[in-house]
């Protein structure tokens, strides 16, 4: 939660938008929350059968804008489109399977954009471990275009996006017709 809250700091700091899920609980609640007491700008993005579950009405009400999809699947492909990065926290099923769509599309050549793992006391080591297995076992053709930034501190996350965006060639937003179709 401290690292949530500590990132939605850094966010605001940088003068940047969080676009994330809309959950207002957790640690995507706390990153929100970070970012909103520090003056930031947030959009959350959620299904409306989430509402209720990963979130209040009255925080929702906080936000600087909301997104009510009809499902995940417009919820994933609108914080996509919306999105210049993208940042795992610690996290369940949910969070592993949104970073790896992520990294999926990455692979496939639709898009350049940062993809982080914040490493937070060697959380997502783990799954290093397994992506560099599946590299070594032939099953990651395309291992140049899966390079998650993996960061271990909350406080070097943006300096790395920024590092990472300004070093990227090419159409960091992906093939537009493509993207439609996700």
């Amino acid at each position: 939660m401290a690292a949530g809250r500590e990132l939605g700091k850094n966010i605001a700091e940088s003068g940047l938008r969080l676009v994330y899920g809309g959950g207002t609980k957790g640690i995507m609640g706390a990153v929100a929350s970070g970012v909103l007491s520090h003056g930031g700008q947030v959009t959350g993005i959620i299904p409306e059968f989430l509402v209720d579950m990963e979130a209040t009405r009255h925080s929702l009400g906080q936000l600087d804008e909301l997104i009510i999809t009809p499902d995940m699947h417009t919820r994933k492909h609108t914080m996509f489109e919306r999105a210049d990065a993208f940042v795992a926290l610690p996290g369940g099923i949910g969070t592993l399977e949104e970073i790896v769509e992520i990294m999926t599309w990455g692979q496939l050549g639709r898009h350049e954009k940062p993809m982080v793992f914040a490493n937070i006391n060697g959380f997502w080591n783990p799954m290093m471990e397994l992506i560099r297995h599946m590299t070594e076992e032939g099953f990651v053709h395309t291992a140049h275009r899966v390079q998650p930034l993996v960061i271990d501190q909350v406080a070097d996350i943006i300096p790395a996006i920024r590092k990472h965006a300004a070093e990227t060639v090419g159409s960091r937003g992906g093939e537009e017709a493509v993207i439609a179709k996700l």
